[in-house]
């Protein structure tokens, strides 16, 4: 299933209004990421480790983010930029060979192991597995000489229906440095076409990214 295919095959449903979530999506997300919590916490430790061992600033980077509906929530994931990073350089978007980003902090990006601690965001329903990814509140995009707030982009109003998640296919299949609002097409795609089976695919499919240590790829990860 290529990111092209998927788009044609559903472009007929945009203008269908989104699907309700499946019933057991919220279970499926707290069952997984109640095991990971646990699974996962001697990785927590070493991660740490290696983060204040590198140069001695802050193990974590807390960050605010948009939710369903709107609504803002609080984040924690394992810092992967040199501290102070937006004081020094301004808030930008992360970019192949971002100057901020540590060495620890590109092999935790390219494993995805820096955003460990939104399990806990999962868990207790900010979040889930699947899903549009979450943004920065007030975040902007560059169109053309024009700075476009991305409240104002086409599909942002669908894909705060749901929950946001650590996966989802503008994650998977869309490249880094399309414009915005061609990965909003991603996320109206999956809002119209979630179950259970697309949720479990797209999870086994990151979990496979995460060993491969590709997430930082400009393209398609599979």
């Amino acid at each position: 299933m290529t990111s092209e295919a998927l788009l044609a095959s559903r472009a007929e449903g945009e203008g269908r209004l989104p699907a309700a979530d499946y019933p057991a999506k919220r279970v499926l997300d707290v069952l997984l990421s109640g095991f990971g919590l646990l699974a996962s916490l001697p990785l927590w430790a070493v991660i740490a480790l290696l983060v204040k061992c590198q140069d001695g600033g802050p193990v974590f980077f807390r960050d605010e983010r948009v939710g369903r509906g709107g609504a803002t929530f609080g984040v924690l994931k394992f810092r992967t930029m040199v501290p102070d990073a937006d004081r020094l350089f301004g808030r930008l978007q992360a970019r192949q060979h971002d100057p901020r980003v540590t060495r620890i902090g590109r092999l935790l990006r390219a494993t995805a192991m820096d955003e460990l601690p939104q399990l806990w965001n999962i868990f207790r329903g900010d979040m889930s597995f699947v899903g549009p990814r979450a943004l920065r509140p007030g975040e902007i995009e560059a169109v053309g000489a024009a700075i476009v707030p991305l409240e104002a982009v086409p599909g942002y109003e669908t894909r705060v229906t749901v929950r946001p998640g650590l996966t989802g296919l503008a994650q998977i299949y869309a490249r880094r440095d399309v414009p915005r609002r061609q990965k909003f097409r991603y996320d109206r795609v999956y809002v119209r076409a979630r179950s259970m089976s697309l949720d479990l695919r797209l999870i086994l499919l990151s979990f496979w990214i995460s060993f491969l240590g590709t997430w930082e790829s400009r393209g398609p990860k599979y």
